[in-house]
């Protein structure tokens, strides 16, 4: 009964821990000296050829000499148990202080977690660009020492980037930089305008960050980065590896993102006039209802993307790779798609008003409902199959 009510009490009862762990200690220690008892008394006679013990009367017979050896023997057999008894609560004890320890080491690395996560989150809100950007890279080896802490991580980072864009004002200033103000929409309207670099911090934020996205067992993104309504005009961008980010209505007019990962990249509503995406991979993206007028996307890899409504006025896709993208109700009007590769796209919808299709693959193509463009014009100036969709 004391051995069910301490253990009862140790593992129901709400006391604090060192009372939980005496309580247990003491069950087991009961325990192990009613085993011992059983084993020293009835099991040992038993194996000795002894069913019972001894009577009164055999006890009167005994000499002397055999009386002594007998309370000698008997103050053995408890100096045995009382041996085993102590070695036994030793290994609890011991093994309570190494549960402890470890514990409590535990306690100390969480709380130098937090306290490195502190000092990095104040490094960051610093005035000077080069405290910021230690505190980056604190942020970075903190998320290699600490994976739980990863999403956290990735999220301040994207804050930290969406609050630092080249449209922010300075520290002390009210003014926005010259490609911040303009209200034209074209590329022509920023192309006196000088380019800027972004910050070593942002750069730092912006390469960092996609890092720690998390991924699902098929390796797709399923926590994307969040840098919408960030600003870059006329930034150069190029470098940082911007894999699944969402940018929608973010305003990138002019930027130089030439080479730059943007797969599966949320680009919706995104302002990319102007903008400079030869040769990026926006396999998977999703650029509905985005204003690329003007924008140069020579040999930029766009297969699967999804492009409806999207606004191509003028954008420059020679070479550009959009086989199987999705673009229904899209705006050509004066596009160079010249040897693009739009092998089994989706152009229901779509305005071909003025744009040059000479040498653009179009086999299998859907271009059912077309505005613009006869499928005469369009037979005659790309490469069509039997395939292609007209009406």
């Amino acid at each position: 009964m004391l051995i069910a009510a301490c253990g009862w009490a140790a593992a129901v009862v709400p006391v604090p821990e060192w009372a939980r762990w005496a309580l247990g200690g003491t069950a087991l220690a009961v325990a192990t000296g009613g085993m011992l008892t059983v084993l020293m008394g009835p099991v040992a006679r038993r194996l000795a050829g002894e069913s019972t013990p001894l009577s009164a009367e055999e006890r009167k017979g005994l000499t002397a000499t055999e009386r002594i050896e007998a309370v000698n023997n008997a103050r053995h057999t408890l100096l045995q148990a009382a041996t085993g008894l102590v070695v036994i609560g030793g290994l609890v004890f011991t093994g309570a202080g190494l549960l402890y320890t470890s514990r409590t080491l535990e306690v100390s690395q969480e709380g130098q977690i937090t306290d490195r996560y502190i000092r990095a989150a104040e490094q960051l809100g610093s005035g000077k660009q080069d405290v910021r950007l230690a505190g980056i890279y604190a942020l970075q080896r903190l998320a290699i020492d600490s994976p739980r802490d990863r999403d956290t991580i990735r999220n301040v980072l994207s804050a930290f980037v969406r609050s630092h864009d080249t449209c922010t004002p300075a520290d002390g200033k009210k003014a926005l930089p010259k490609q911040c103000t303009t209200t034209a929409a074209s590329r022509k309207a920023l192309r006196d305008i000088p380019g800027v670099r972004a910050g070593a911090d942002v750069l730092a934020a912006l390469t960092i960050a996609p890092t720690l996205v998390t991924r699902n067992a098929n390796g797709d993104i399923t926590s994307p980065l969040d840098f919408s309504q960030v600003r870059f005009p006329k930034t150069d961008l190029r470098g940082p590896d911007l894999r699944g980010p969402d940018l929608r209505g973010a305003y990138l007019g002019g930027a130089n993102l030439r080479g730059a990962y943007l797969l599966d990249a949320r680009l919706d509503s995104t302002y990319l006039g102007g903008a400079d995406l030869r040769g990026a991979w926006l396999e998977g993206a999703r650029l509905e209802g985005a204003r690329l007028e003007g924008a140069r996307l020579k040999d930029a890899e766009l297969k699967g993307a999804d492009l409806r409504s999207t606004w191509l006025v003028g954008a420059y896709l020679r070479g550009a790779y959009l086989r199987g993208a999705d673009l229904r109700a899209a705006t050509f009007s004066g596009a160079t798609l010249r040897g693009a590769d739009l092998q089994g796209a989706d152009l229901r919808g779509a305005d071909l008003q003025g744009a040059d299709l000479r040498g653009t693959y179009l086999q299998g193509a859907d271009l059912r409902e077309i505005r613009g463009m006869t499928e005469q014009e369009v037979r005659k100036s790309a490469e069509v199959d039997q395939a292609t969709k007209f009406d």
